[in-house]
């Protein structure tokens, strides 16, 4: 290998360097004075850009697709004849090389550089050159298979001059022969094109959208994404490699995913999910990637304090889109995190019904993941699993790094755990099962009667709808319907492919079959942040007998991940049931007891526990996130580019107490090119703060600005609203 790379260095120390995009250089929309044969040569970088749907990046740098042919303009001083050659030369990386699909010579009479060529470019005389004028122009087209990156272009005749320009090469789903070709333009659109988007978070039960700016196509993207890509692991040890493997999504995606995060590497963002943010920024304070990816480019490549799932998502995504990789932000409600490929999520529970501390799996109400569109016809050529998830935030190691993926959806749905990338921890994600265990005074377990719940995990498997803002659930898509027989199938399929021959499950699944004597079902009534919670706890006999039972009711402050942070509420019931009879019993939770968390912490969880006289165990709980008080965020007036507009922001506070420590923050990509903060006076009890600031758009079209709204009592409220920018 060391032979290798210095034979490469002989031969870029031998040839002459070439300009790059980011070595100052002029406007190549503007004719530029070269040499004597060739006087001027213009890129067309407007009308290539809008060609190759790159315009909302830049029209003053060339930027295109491979598989699809750019113009590119000369002036000669001469009159041309086509017997006469024009030889061009691509280059990107440090140590271009023909066999690695990083160089190809080539022009108007084919390819110039010899059979190894990896990825051949193309060059032919368009029809509307105007030869005896001297005005020539190329068709010129990147191969489909083109490493993705930043690119020097020589262009030169057979006499002594030559120019030398630049441009960006990236994937394009418009291609058939890219392995990103999306079919459906309004697919393309949504997942590639929108720079803004949903991200749901929640519970299962009571979720909601927040706002995400993506941003793909702030132009300093390109420096930011391939920087990203040039500071990874793999680059360093083998930057040759690294490059030529840009050729393929499926390496760039799991790059990506693994430079999202800074576990590992120079990635872009620190996770941290203890609520020690000091130093650093709340992940609820997030609304939009471009101030992340900024902070992290201007430092130097220094990870960005905090990130969660949903940032690590949304972050994800915009690198995605913004190399041409169609992507998506979906998260999965009640998420399975199993950490030993068993496919069941082992849950223990004290004698008081307390949850356990330190539990090796966990379920989180909800995570957060892309799924990016590309072929794998290294599994299978007829694209059958064709699509995918990739998960950037680190949970576990995948072949030694903290990423994820690409996980082929089909593959999870069908229980291929054997197949690449992590498919038994994303099919464990949304289709684990769950073992309950007792643990007694003596350290001993028992299984909880109805022990195992097959149908809890994953659902609600929800992304953004294509050109709306409606919800599109994909839970059918990652598996079978819960409770069929197919579903049991698979998951019973699943777990053998990652066992030995002769492997039993831990329990039997005829278990979960047996009717339940006693059924409880919790039932929400009032969720709002500042008021009292109640909830209604439903018992139902449907036995012959009577039933005794012993009844404890415990809810506590969670992560939404799931972590315990404190216990609030501990209450005790006896209740005697009928056959058949249905008892309904009120739960309250009392604004006093949770307050002081309420700013700090995601959610809670309720959960029951009721004993008969024969010590058989039932068991119910549910997550609660609670909905925070309103804020609105509005343009005023009519909003046009390069004009001043006021935006006004309104909230009220709720509680009969000063709300301290109040800040605002506003951002929206198009009209704020950094995110704007003021620190705010407290805001004294049941009065309304309303904010007005001026900004001046720079990008028309439709836009979308956010507000975030934090104090001591409630944690970052959020509004948006969108405006049309008039050109």
């Amino acid at each position: 290998m060391e032979e290798v790379i210095g034979a490469f260095k002989a031969q870029a120390a031998a040839e002459p360097r070439h300009s790059s995009l980011s070595d100052p250089a002029e406007p190549t929309d503007k004719m530029c004075s070269v040499a004597t044969a060739i006087k001027r040569v213009d890129l067309h970088c407007h009308a290539n850009n809008v060609a190759h749907n790159t315009h909302e990046i830049s029209t003053s740098q060339l930027i295109v697709r491979r598989g699809q042919p750019f113009s590119v303009t000369l002036e000669l001083d001469f009159t041309f004849s086509t017997s006469e050659p024009i030889k061009l030369i691509v280059e990107t990386g440090r140590y271009p090389s023909p066999s690695r699909g990083t160089k190809c010579t080539f022009g108007t009479r084919g390819l110039m550089c010899g059979v190894g060529t990896k990825a051949v470019w193309s060059c032919s005389i368009d029809t509307k050159s105007s030869l005896q004028t001297g005005c020539v122009t190329l068709s010129v087209t990147p191969p489909a298979d083109a490493p993705v990156g930043k690119y020097s272009l020589s262009i030169a005749l057979g006499r002594p001059s030559a120019v030398k320009e630049s441009l960006v090469v990236l994937f394009n789903p418009w291609c058939q022969n890219d392995w990103v070709y999306l079919p459906d333009e309004k697919e393309r659109q949504e997942y590639v094109m929108n720079e803004k988007g949903h991200i749901y978070r929640g519970t299962a039960c009571y979720f909601s959208p927040m706002f995400w700016d993506f941003g793909q196509f702030e132009e300093e993207m390109v420096d930011i994404c391939f920087k990203l890509l040039d500071v990874n692991p793999k680059h360093k040890r083998d930057p040759e490699d690294d490059v030529s493997a840009r050729c393929n999504p499926i390496y760039v995606g799991r790059v990506i995913s693994a430079m999202i995060n800074c576990n590992d590497d120079m990635g872009v963002l620190e996770g941290c999910w203890d609520g020690g943010y000091q130093d650093g920024v709340c992940p609820t304070r997030w609304t939009s990637s471009i101030s992340i990816l900024q902070r992290w480019f201007k430092s130097g490549c220094k990870a960005v304090k905090y990130g969660q799932c949903w940032v690590f998502a949304g972050v994800m995504c915009t690198v995605m889109r913004f190399f041409g990789i169609p992507c998506r932000v979906v998260t999965n409600f009640v998420s399975g995190h199993d950490t030993n490929n068993s496919l069941t999520i082992d849950e223990y529970f004290d004698e008081y019904g307390l949850k356990q501390r330190g539990n090796a799996d966990s379920i989180w109400n909800f995570h957060v993941w892309v799924e990016g569109w590309m072929r794998r016809p290294d599994l299978d050529q007829g694209g059958r699993y064709d699509g995918w998830v990739f998960d950037p935030t680190p949970q576990e190691r995948s072949e030694g790094v903290f990423c994820c993926g690409p996980a082929p959806v089909t593959a999870v749905h069908d229980g291929h755990t054997n197949l690449k990338y992590d498919i038994p921890f994303v099919f464990s994600e949304v289709n684990a099962d769950i073992v309950k265990w007792k643990i007694k005074a003596d350290g001993s377990k028992i299984k909880m009667k109805y022990l195992t719940d097959t149908a809890k995990v994953g659902q609600k498997i929800s992304t953004k709808a294509v050109g709306s803002t409606a919800i599109n659930d994909l839970t059918d898509a990652y598996k079978h319907k819960e409770g069929c027989t197919m579903e049991r199938v698979v998951f019973d399929a699943a777990v053998r492919r990652l066992n030995p021959p002769g492997h039993h499950v831990l329990h039997d699944p005829q278990e979960v079959l047996v009717p339940r004597e006693v059924e409880l079902s919790l039932k929400e009534t009032c969720l709002r942040n500042s008021q009292d919670i109640k909830l209604n706890l439903k018992l139902s006999n449907r036995g012959r007998g009577v039933k005794s039972m012993s009844i404890v009711v415990n809810v506590q402050v969670t992560n939404y991940t799931a972590t315990k942070v404190t216990n609030i509420l501990h209450d005790s019931h006896f209740q005697k049931l009928m056959a058949g009879q249905v008892v309904n019993i009120p739960i309250l939770i009392p604004y006093s007891a949770y307050c002081k968390y309420a700013a700090t912490h995601d959610s809670m969880k309720v959960s029951v526990d009721a004993t008969d006289e024969n010590g058989d165990i039932y068991e119910t709980d549910t997550d609660i996130t609670l909905e925070e008080p309103p804020i609105s965020i509005k343009v005023l007036g009519e909003a046009r580019l390069h004009h001043p507009v006021t935006v006004q922001v309104e909230f009220q506070n709720p509680l009969n107490e000063t709300l301290r420590f109040c800040s605002l923050t506003i951002n929206g990509s198009g009209l704020f090119r950094s995110e704007f903060f003021d620190s705010i006076r407290d805001l004294p009890a049941n009065t309304t703060l309303r904010h007005q600031i001026q900004t001046t758009p720079y990008r028309a079209g439709l836009r979308t600005v956010v507000a975030d709204f934090d104090c001591s009592a409630f944690r970052d409220v959020k509004d948006s609203c969108t405006v049309y920018v008039k050109p």
